[in-house]
């Protein structure tokens, strides 16, 4: 069987930039250890699977261990595919996913994204984290993932994390941040236990980030930059429930695969 392929750049307006994922489209699922040999084939944080449903398209996010409950980057990349690769011609895409609807809409060069929020709440300093990061943050809260909190972005430039310790925590991944120097607040994400060292540019992340940063700051509008060795921008906006991300998306691969 052959299947289409689809490698996009993510949260970026260049190639080599942002988070790559591979997009692969399907006319009905295939087994689920189908997909998940796929996603560890590519070897990329992740592999997004969507086949058409009749509200949209139901979609899928597999890292190259295990399925995820939500994924940013992989979902504007899907959205770019459907838009600019594939014809695509409503305003919104709906997708039905583990976490619930998903909406992306094209505005220009841009996809604009509606995802739940997952604000995080206080909570004690755990050990293994802070000798897993090598130094104590300000203040540790906790979602779906850990948040360390930092004064400044020479900081979170200068973690170099011990990934052992990470990957034993009870959460999927850990985040740091601190206020950016010329954006709003930058961030970088580890998730060993989910076979991503340091994910690139991370937009479920963003929906635990941005709330946190909105309360702090006073404001709905943030720029974020997740400073990775690739680098990604993201544009939040932060509407009680819900989070917007907005972002771009290039092409770097198109092609086919045999299973």
């Amino acid at each position: 069987m052959m299947l289409k392929l689809y490698q996009v750049d993510a949260f970026t307006s260049r190639p080599f930039g942002g988070n790559p994922a591979a997009v692969v489209p399907l006319d009905n699922w295939l087994p689920e250890d189908m997909l998940q040999a796929i996603a560890n084939e590519n070897n990329l944080s992740e592999t997004a699977f969507f086949v058409p449903s009749a509200s949209g398209f139901e979609l899928r996010w597999f890292t190259p261990v295990r399925e995820v409950d939500l994924c940013g980057h992989a979902t504007l990349a899907t959205a770019y595919v459907l838009f600019d690769m594939l014809g695509y011609d409503q305003p919104v895409i709906r997708f039905e996913t583990r976490s619930g609807p998903l909406f992306v809409e094209k505005q220009g060069d841009r996809l604009v994204m509606d995802f739940p929020a997952d604000p995080p709440e206080p909570c004690p300093l755990i050990e293994t984290l802070i000798l897993g990061l090598g130094q104590p943050p300000r203040a540790l809260l906790v979602a779906s993932d850990y948040l360390a909190v930092y004064d400044d972005e020479a900081t979170i430039r200068a973690i170099k994390p011990d990934q052992n310790l990470l990957a034993q925590l009870d959460r999927r991944g850990v985040m740091v941040t601190a206020p950016g120097d010329t954006v709003d607040f930058v961030s970088r994400f580890f998730a060993p236990k989910y076979g991503i060292l340091e994910d690139p540019v991370t937009g479920s992340a963003h929906c635990t980030l941005a709330p946190y940063w909105a309360e702090r700051l006073g404001k709905t509008d943030l720029e974020a930059r997740q400073i990775s060795p690739r680098v990604g921008e993201i544009s939040c906006h932060v509407r009680g429930d819900r989070v917007t991300l907005v972002g771009s998306a290039v092409l770097y691969l198109e092609g086919s695969i045999r299973v």
